[in-house]
Protein backbone atom coordinates (compact mmCIF):
# COMPACT_ATOMS: atom_id res chain seq x y z
CA UNK A 1 0.00 0.00 0.00
CA UNK A 2 1.58 3.55 -1.26
CA UNK A 3 -0.36 5.53 1.25
CA UNK A 4 -2.10 8.93 0.25
CA UNK A 5 -1.09 10.70 -2.73
CA UNK A 6 0.02 13.86 -1.51
CA UNK A 7 0.40 17.33 -2.99
CA UNK A 8 4.21 19.51 -3.96
CA UNK A 9 2.92 21.27 -1.21
CA UNK A 10 2.69 18.67 1.71
CA UNK A 11 5.77 16.68 0.43
CA UNK A 12 7.77 20.18 1.08
CA UNK A 13 6.47 20.40 4.23
CA UNK A 14 7.50 16.77 5.70
CA UNK A 15 11.07 17.61 3.80
CA UNK A 16 12.18 20.48 5.58
CA UNK A 17 10.28 18.84 9.02
CA UNK A 18 12.68 16.03 8.38
CA UNK A 19 15.67 18.51 7.37
CA UNK A 20 15.02 20.56 10.46
CA UNK A 21 15.44 17.24 12.33
CA UNK A 22 11.94 16.91 13.50
CA UNK A 23 11.17 12.88 14.19
CA UNK A 24 9.15 10.67 12.16
CA UNK A 25 6.15 10.44 15.05
CA UNK A 26 6.40 14.93 15.22
CA UNK A 27 5.69 15.05 11.51
CA UNK A 28 3.14 12.90 11.34
CA UNK A 29 1.41 14.57 13.79
CA UNK A 30 2.35 17.90 12.00
CA UNK A 31 0.71 16.60 8.92
CA UNK A 32 -2.57 15.64 9.89
CA UNK A 33 -2.46 19.01 12.16
CA UNK A 34 -2.14 21.19 9.53
CA UNK A 35 -3.46 19.15 5.95
CA UNK A 36 -5.48 16.61 7.75
CA UNK A 37 -3.91 14.01 6.09
CA UNK A 38 -2.99 10.83 8.04
CA UNK A 39 0.84 9.43 6.43
CA UNK A 40 2.50 6.38 8.14
CA UNK A 41 5.98 6.77 9.42
CA UNK A 42 7.08 4.66 6.95
CA UNK A 43 5.98 7.02 4.20
CA UNK A 44 7.30 10.32 5.96
CA UNK A 45 10.64 8.54 6.06
CA UNK A 46 10.75 7.73 2.39
CA UNK A 47 11.19 11.69 1.90
CA UNK A 48 14.55 11.82 4.15
CA UNK A 49 17.36 11.61 1.95
CA UNK A 50 19.40 10.72 4.58
CA UNK A 51 17.40 7.24 5.01
CA UNK A 52 17.39 4.17 3.09
CA UNK A 53 13.77 4.60 3.19
CA UNK A 54 14.30 7.79 0.84
CA UNK A 55 17.54 6.22 -1.68
CA UNK A 56 15.14 7.15 -4.35
CA UNK A 57 13.96 10.56 -3.84
CA UNK A 58 13.54 12.78 -6.05
CA UNK A 59 16.82 15.20 -7.14
CA UNK A 60 14.48 18.24 -6.38
CA UNK A 61 13.37 17.24 -3.20
CA UNK A 62 17.21 16.09 -2.28
CA UNK A 63 18.29 19.72 -2.75
CA UNK A 64 15.32 21.20 -0.98
CA UNK A 65 16.22 19.06 1.83
CA UNK A 66 20.07 19.80 1.89
CA UNK A 67 19.42 23.47 1.70
CA UNK A 68 16.92 23.44 4.40
CA UNK A 69 19.27 21.37 6.49
CA UNK A 70 22.23 24.03 5.95
CA UNK A 71 19.72 27.01 6.54
CA UNK A 72 18.67 25.16 9.84
CA UNK A 73 22.12 24.47 11.47
CA UNK A 74 23.79 27.88 10.20
CA UNK A 75 20.86 30.25 11.23
CA UNK A 76 19.97 29.53 15.38
CA UNK A 77 18.33 33.20 15.40
CA UNK A 78 15.13 31.89 14.19
CA UNK A 79 14.68 29.26 16.89
CA UNK A 80 13.14 31.16 19.98
CA UNK A 81 14.71 28.90 22.94
CA UNK A 82 18.08 29.92 21.17
CA UNK A 83 17.74 33.51 23.03
CA UNK A 84 18.64 34.40 26.49
CA UNK A 85 15.02 36.26 27.14
CA UNK A 86 13.22 33.48 25.47
CA UNK A 87 14.80 30.42 28.12
CA UNK A 88 14.22 33.40 31.12
CA UNK A 89 10.62 34.54 30.23
CA UNK A 90 10.01 30.56 30.54
CA UNK A 91 11.83 30.11 33.63
CA UNK A 92 9.97 32.82 34.83
CA UNK A 93 5.97 31.30 34.18
CA UNK A 94 7.85 27.80 35.06
CA UNK A 95 8.66 29.00 38.70
CA UNK A 96 5.67 31.51 39.27
CA UNK A 97 3.69 28.31 38.57
CA UNK A 98 5.71 25.80 41.05
CA UNK A 99 5.18 28.61 43.76
CA UNK A 100 1.89 29.07 43.13
CA UNK A 101 1.47 25.23 43.51
CA UNK A 102 3.46 25.42 46.96
CA UNK A 103 5.89 23.15 44.75
CA UNK A 104 9.09 25.25 46.25
CA UNK A 105 11.56 22.48 45.52
CA UNK A 106 11.11 23.12 41.84
CA UNK A 107 10.53 27.14 42.27
CA UNK A 108 14.07 27.20 44.00
CA UNK A 109 15.54 24.72 40.78
CA UNK A 110 14.43 27.17 38.64
CA UNK A 111 15.67 30.28 40.11
CA UNK A 112 19.01 28.63 40.43
CA UNK A 113 18.68 27.51 36.69
CA UNK A 114 17.27 31.51 35.86
CA UNK A 115 20.32 32.44 37.97
CA UNK A 116 22.50 30.37 36.29
CA UNK A 117 21.54 31.57 32.63
CA UNK A 118 21.94 35.54 33.74
CA UNK A 119 25.19 34.42 35.18
CA UNK A 120 26.00 32.74 31.41
CA UNK A 121 26.77 29.25 32.86
CA UNK A 122 25.54 28.46 29.68
CA UNK A 123 27.71 29.71 27.08
CA UNK A 124 31.04 28.52 25.90
CA UNK A 125 33.06 31.52 26.67
CA UNK A 126 36.71 30.81 28.33
CA UNK A 127 39.11 33.45 29.78
CA UNK A 128 42.05 32.50 27.88
CA UNK A 129 43.98 35.30 29.60
CA UNK A 130 44.59 36.64 32.72
CA UNK A 131 43.79 40.11 33.76
CA UNK A 132 44.71 42.97 31.41
CA UNK A 133 45.85 40.43 29.06
CA UNK A 134 48.30 38.76 31.14
CA UNK A 135 49.15 35.35 31.82
CA UNK A 136 46.92 33.77 34.07
CA UNK A 137 48.55 32.61 37.43
CA UNK A 138 49.73 28.94 37.82
CA UNK A 139 47.48 26.89 40.19
CA UNK A 140 49.04 25.75 43.16
CA UNK A 141 47.97 21.95 44.37
CA UNK A 142 46.80 22.40 47.83
CA UNK A 143 47.23 18.78 48.57
CA UNK A 144 51.14 17.28 48.26
CA UNK A 145 50.56 13.91 46.74
CA UNK A 146 52.88 10.91 48.53
CA UNK A 147 53.62 7.80 46.97
CA UNK A 148 51.92 5.36 48.86
CA UNK A 149 54.63 1.86 49.32
CA UNK A 150 52.73 -0.94 47.51
CA UNK A 151 52.96 -3.36 49.98
CA UNK A 152 54.68 -5.94 47.98
CA UNK A 153 51.62 -6.06 46.07
CA UNK A 154 53.59 -5.27 42.97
Amino acid sequence: MAGPKLSDEVKAFIIQSLACFDGLAVVVAAVKREYGIEISKQLCESHDPTKKAGAKLGERWRVLFEETRKSFLEDTSTIAISHRAVRLRALQRMADKAEGQGNMVLASSLLKQAAEEVGGSYTNRRELTGKDGKDLPVPVSPVTIFQLPDNGRG
